[in-house]
């Protein structure tokens, strides 16, 4: 018998799905580790700017907690009614906070300028000449 059908025993059939799926996210997240661990901090954090080196912490930080959270759930501990969950709630509100900066920088600006000229060539003004020639003013003529 080989190891896979030893360990099909030991758990059931119903989980082994899960099981697969569990090990292929641990994979990649330790392929994940092996990149980020082959780069020095100090090189990597010099080619970011500010608001980068930000989100670079935060998803470090974010993902060591999340890392302990399994592991405090496969120990037994209910992981909802341990510090970890404030850690990364609070986490998750500075994570909020750079979205809502970077989302800012995004965001298009206002041309006071063009809008001032786009208001005033819209409105109707009337002139001297339209006045005695027509008694109802033409809607939307542009001022001269």
């Amino acid at each position: 018998m080989s190891e896979d059908d030893n360990n099909s025993e030991e758990y059931p059939t119903e989980i082994h799905d899960y099981l697969e799926t569990f090990e292929k996210s641990l994979s990649s997240v330790d392929e994940m580790l092996k990149t980020m661990m082959s780069v020095s901090r100090s090189d990597l954090l010099q080619k970011l700017d500010p608001l980068e080196q930000a989100k670079l912490d935060l998803v470090s930080v974010y993902t060591l907690n999340s890392m302990f959270w399994v592991y405090l759930a496969t120990q037994g501990i209910n992981p909802k009614e341990h510090p970890v969950k404030q850690e990364l709630e609070r986490i998750r509100t500075y994570m909020n906070k750079v979205k809502e900066i970077t989302d800012k920088k995004k965001a298009s600006r206002l041309n006071k300028g063009a809008a001032s000229r786009f208001v005033k060539n819209a409105l109707w003004e009337p002139n001297t000449e339209n006045e005695h020639s027509s008694k109802t003013p033409a809607k939307g003529k542009k001022r001269q």
